[in-house]
């Protein structure tokens, strides 16, 4: 069974979080947080899971599909609620997987916001760190267990988490763990949990490897699509300017002055790209960050923190690290590099525009990127608009004042009665500018 536009308005009744049946705890949690209404993804996901369901659930990035798996997850939760400390009592319940240690994170986050009025316990595991500080929590015993593939397997393996109690199983953006490689990492995870579990799979967009996969982990799954198939967020502004591939650097440069852009998180395809990029921006002096999957994660946090605090002005990001990212009110994102997928395309914009909001998607193509702009504008079955870069306003006369008429003093080298001698104007007058140096790519 499908629910597509012909039955998704029965499943739109609900206008409020109370009308969807949420515990009080998990209402004043949603008060406190400025929740008010559903979207429509919480709106027709919320009551299908709470109806026990496989879930098959296509969504924009930024529509509110964590809270659309988190917030039925932690009602059906309820009845195992309870304070006892011995950890037999908290065994993993609710397990959801991530592609990427950022999204993870920003996952678990959701849920301890949701979960702060009931005893359930909840906590995040990904690479890139210590497993000992991990594993302390662990042995406590959790209820609600975030993870990466890698990471659970490690732990798994170590004897330091049992998956023989889990309920429900969350694969959240399903599509990039794919593309990633995770599906033999997946497997050898499914064959840890028990046949009998509720699974939802979240995913931007739906194709043959998805459908594959929900046949392989999901039993009879209703399906759920928000956004129509493949398409690019509706509110965010899409434009192209054509320029050369060296020029590209002053090109970004010349938009962030002329647009006034406050912050930007900026795509490139591959780390060392990344790495070259941000390094020229540091030295035009332009606060910027850089994650990648080789930086450690104490950097990428480092960096992403800075940049949700305003100290950061440009993030410049590979597609994988970028996966998960969750900044509030980002204005604009730039294609520096188009994708080599189109499907990464929607990923990336999807930054911008997220809950309601406007956005900016500007991507600067050069002649050797015409078959890429090709494909993603094939894959999103959109023109996007090619305009010239925006020219840079010229600064604002300045008012000078009349000068006023200069005192002559008389030189104490020469006698009284002789005539003053006057510095020739020329000496007051400062030696010419060197010409500015062109910019030198790392």
């Amino acid at each position: 069974m499908e629910v597509g536009e012909n039955t998704a308005a029965a499943l739109e009744v609900a206008t409020t979080f109370a009308e969807l049946g949420l515990a009080p705890e998990i209402l004043r949690a949603l008060d406190d947080l400025g929740y008010r209404i559903p979207t429509p993804i919480q709106k027709q996901a919320i009551p299908l899971v709470l109806a026990g369901r496989d879930l098959m659930a296509q969504a924009q990035t930024g529509t509110g599909k964590t809270a659309a798996f988190a917030l039925p997850l932690l009602q059906k939760m309820l009845a195992h609620a309870n304070t006892s400390a011995s950890p037999a009592r908290h065994p993993v319940r609710a397990l959801v997987l991530t592609p990427t240690r950022e999204l993870a994170i920003q996952v678990h986050e959701s849920v301890v916001d949701y979960n702060k009025n009931l005893p359930l316990r909840s906590t995040v595991v990904f690479g890139g760190v210590d497993m000992k500080a991990q594993e302390a929590i662990l042995r406590g015993g959790v209820e609600i267990l975030v993870a990466t593939p890698g990471r659970l397997l490690d732990h798994a393996g170590s004897k330091m988490v049992q998956l023989s109690q889990v309920q429900f199983l969350v694969l959240d953006e399903a599509d990039r763990m794919l593309d990633m490689g995770f599906l033999p990492d997946l497997k050898r995870i499914l064959n840890l949990l028990p046949t009998k579990r509720q699974t939802l799979l979240f995913s931007a967009t739906f194709d043959d490897s998805i459908v594959g996969l929900a046949k392989s982990f999901l039993q009879n799954p209703l399906k759920v699509e928000v956004a129509r198939r493949n398409t690019a967020a509706e509110l965010v502004e899409q434009v192209v300017h054509r320029v050369d591939e060296v020029a590209k650097l002053d090109a970004l440069l010349q938009i962030i002055k002329a647009r006034d852009i406050s912050q930007a998180l900026v795509f490139t395809r591959t780390k060392i790209a990344a790495d070259k990029l941000g390094r020229r921006l540091q030295k035009h002096g332009v606060p910027t960050g850089i994650i990648h999957g080789d930086k450690a994660q104490v950097e990428r946090l480092a960096a992403l923190d800075g940049f949700k605090q305003g100290k950061v002005q440009l993030l410049v990001a590979t597609d994988i690290a970028a996966r998960g990212l969750d900044i509030v009110d980002l204005p604009c994102v730039f294609n520096f590099e188009l994708p080599y997928a189109a499907e990464d395309y929607i990923h990336r914009i999807g930054r911008t525009g997220r809950a309601g909001a406007s956005g900016l998607a500007i991507s600067l193509v050069s002649p050797e990127e015409d078959r890429l702009l090709v494909a993603i504008r094939k894959f999103i079955n959109r023109d996007l608009v090619e305009a010239p870069l925006p020219a840079i306003a010229p600064p604002r006369p300045v008012a000078v004042a009349t000068p006023v008429a200069a005192v002559e003093q008389p030189d104490a080298t020469q006698p009284r009665l002789g005539r003053p001698r006057r510095e020739p104007v020329c000496a007051l007058l400062q030696p010419p500018l060197k010409p500015a140096q062109p910019d030198q790519a790392v």
